[in-house]
């Protein structure tokens, strides 16, 4: 597997908390399947159809190749690592071929102590890798405004790379590259991106996923 270095600098993420959850998949007769699980950015929040999220664009690039995948949306609005945690052996019910992890924005949003938010996302890489073994864990890099201060924001920062690197795994150096604190790009929130931003969101990620797809 591959870690890739983390890169720029940009803005963020969700905060509000939604009653709607997305666990959309694509109806298809299929033998792999890449499960999502994330926070707002994964579910789309703010967008007329989820299907225009990043994950149902990774979805449409897969059919365009004809690939043999299909796509599940496990992304909750307002999810923290803390939630996520207390959520993933439901979700491995899915049995993901490609598990991808977008998760912790919130967290440093809300000030969550750094050690927590690293304890939480590694036990969630770890019940992927005791589970699912052969399954390949993709993760998501994210930063935050300097709200927090600077040492936050940049311990924050860091926290992906250095996971991506002690657990082998592949990484998305910054989900929101291209995209974060770009007005244009993102809802009347600021931080949550529209179709168009959802658009730069898929090409970040399919940048590392294509070549692991088979």
């Amino acid at each position: 597997m591959s870690c890739k270095t983390d890169a720029s600098k940009k803005e963020v993420i969700s905060g509000e908390v939604s009653n709607k959850t997305a666990t959309e998949t694509t109806e298809k007769n299929v033998s792999k399947k890449i499960v999502f699980f994330g926070d707002s950015l994964t579910a789309g929040l703010g967008l007329d159809d989820v299907a225009d999220a990043f994950p149902g664009i990774i979805q449409r690039n897969i059919d365009s190749l004809q690939l043999n995948y299909m796509v599940v949306n496990s992304g909750i609005s307002g999810e923290t690592t803390a939630g996520g945690k207390n959520r993933i052996d439901w979700v491995l019910n899915q049995e993901p071929n490609i598990f991808i992890l977008e998760l912790g924005a919130n967290d440093g949003l809300r000030g969550v102590p750094l050690k927590e938010t690293k304890t939480n996302l590694q036990a969630i890489i770890t019940a992927v890798k005791e589970k699912y073994p052969a399954a390949k864990i993709v993760l998501a890099g994210m930063q935050i405004p300097p709200n927090m201060g600077q040492e936050y924001t940049t311990e924050f920062k860091n926290i992906f790379p250095a996971l991506a690197k002690k657990n082998d795994l592949y990484l998305i150096p910054f989900l929101l590259e291209d995209v974060g604190g770009i007005t244009s790009l993102n809802q009347a929130d600021g931080i949550h991106p529209t179709k168009e931003g959802h658009k730069i969101l898929a090409k970040n990620v399919w940048e590392v996923l294509k070549p692991i797809l088979k």
